[in-house]
């Protein structure tokens, strides 16, 4: 019996047939072949990104020590500084004393200087209520509340 006898044996009847699910069986292979091949792609871009990522942490540790050997030399400076203004405030500080106190602002808060034109204090402001200003004849005749415009009706209104 050759091989060209048994195809038509394996060939089978309906959904069953040998030759079909071969060739289900080829087109399953060949898509994972290609889902290989792309994740064979991708770790390689991953691989590349881990690379990277290496790299960049590297360089980040290195401005890490660098930027703490910078913070030492600054607290160090800074403590050294502080030392010497201690100092100077012990050495200097009866004369810095002294002058706070000669130029000591001794007016009250509360009393102001007014002999500028410019800071002179304002008067009171008239707040009274309309009808108390009515009374007391600060108004002047309101005969039309509605108008507005010059008081007699020969002159005309100005447009805006």
């Amino acid at each position: 019996m050759t091989i060209t006898d048994l195809i038509p044996a394996l060939k089978g009847r309906g959904r069953r047939r040998a030759v079909d699910e071969v060739e289900r069986l080829r087109q399953n292979e060949i898509a994972l072949l290609t889902n290989l091949h792309a994740a064979g792609d991708e770790i390689a871009l991953l691989r590349n990104d881990l690379a990277d990522a290496r790299g960049k942490q590297a360089e980040a540790e290195e401005l890490v020590v660098q930027q703490l050997a910078d913070i030492n030399d600054l607290t160090e400076e800074r403590d050294a500084l502080a030392e010497e203004v201690t100092a100077l405030k012990r050495r200097f500080g009866p004369q810095l004393a002294a002058e706070a106190n000669a130029n000591a602002v001794t007016v009250p808060s509360w009393v102001r200087d007014t002999s500028d034109p410019a800071d002179q204090a304002t008067g009171p402001i008239d707040v009274s209520p309309l009808w108390e200003a009515r009374d007391a004849g600060l108004l002047g005749p309101v005969t039309d509340p509605g108008r507005i415009g010059p008081d007699d009706d020969t002159q005309p209104i100005e447009a805006i």
